[in-house]
C-alpha cells in the first residue's frame, strides 16, 4: 500500500472490485453475487445511487487501485430539531488489507463528509456477529445507544 490513501465518487467502472469486496467475507458470501457479469441488480442500484444527491457510494483508492468502499446517505430528519444524520452502510475493504489502517482511514473521512454536510448525528449498523467491526466503530468513538432492528421483506 502507497503512502496516502486517496478517496473519490465510485464510478461504474469500480463496481466489479466494490461487488467482489462485498462478497468477500463470511456473511457477504451468503448474500452477494460476485460473478461475471455481475447481476443486473447491481448495476440498478448503482444507477439509484449515483443518480440521488443524497447517497455517495465512496471509494478508497492506493493509486489507481480501488481498496475500499462505503455508502454514506444524508437524511434530513424532523427530530432533533429538523437536523440532519448520515448514516454509513456496506464498509468493506481489500481483505489482503484488513487490519493495516484503511477502514479506520473510511470511517474518519465518513466523519468529515459528514460534518461538510451539516449533520448533527453519524449512524451505522453491523451485523452483532461482525464482533470485531463492533470493537472497531467503538475504538473509532461509537457508541451502542439505541437496539436496532429490522424485518427481511
Amino acid at each position: 500500500m502507497g503512502t496516502e490513501i486517496k478517496f473519490r465518487i465510485a464510478t461504474e467502472q469500480d463496481l466489479d472490485k466494490i461487488v467482489e469486496m462485498l462478497a468477500d467475507d463470511l456473511l457477504g458470501s451468503k448474500r452477494e453475487r460476485f460473478e461475471q457479469p455481475l447481476p443486473v441488480s447491481y448495476k440498478e442500484a448503482f444507477q439509484a445511487i449515483t443518480s440521488d444527491p443524497n447517497n455517495e457510494l465512496v471509494v478508497a483508492c492506493d493509486g489507481n487501485e480501488v481498496i475500499g468502499v462505503q455508502q454514506i446517505t444524508f437524511t434530513p430528519y424532523i427530530t432533533h430539531q429538523g437536523g440532519w444524520r448520515a448514516t454509513i452502510e456496506g464498509v468493506r475493504t481489500s481483505s489482503s488489507l484488513r487490519g493495516k489502517g484503511v477502514g479506520t482511514e473510511l470511517i474518519r473521512w465518513a466523519i468529515h463528509r459528514a460534518r461538510e454536510r451539516g449533520c448533527h448525528l453519524i449512524q451505522l449498523t453491523t451485523d452483532k456477529e461482525r464482533e470485531d467491526a463492533l470493537r472497531f466503530y467503538e475504538r473509532l468513538g461509537f457508541k451502542a445507544s439505541h437496539e436496532g432492528m429490522k424485518m427481511k421483506l
